[in-house]
């Protein structure tokens, strides 16, 4: 199974939590504080990690998606 990272910049509060979790996916925009994705597809290594930052996300800005031809089976 394949997945990717998707972030909201409308729904991200700016707090950070990600990029202190997980700074090779996530960054801070300069600009407005909001999540910016480094690695929107990041090998298994990282996938527990980002799960975390995923669910320690106050605004539910940070969503995971699996991909390939198998996602949405059941």
């Amino acid at each position: 199974m394949s997945w990717e990272i998707r972030v909201d910049r409308a729904r991200c509060a700016g707090s950070g939590l990600c990029l202190a979790q997980v700074p090779a996916v996530f960054d801070q925009s300069d600009d407005d504080g909001k999540v910016l994705l480094n690695t929107p597809a990041p090998g298994p290594a990282l996938a527990a990690a980002v799960r975390a930052a995923a669910g320690r996300c106050p605004s539910g800005a940070i969503t995971l998606h699996e991909t390939g031809p198998d996602a949405g089976r059941a």
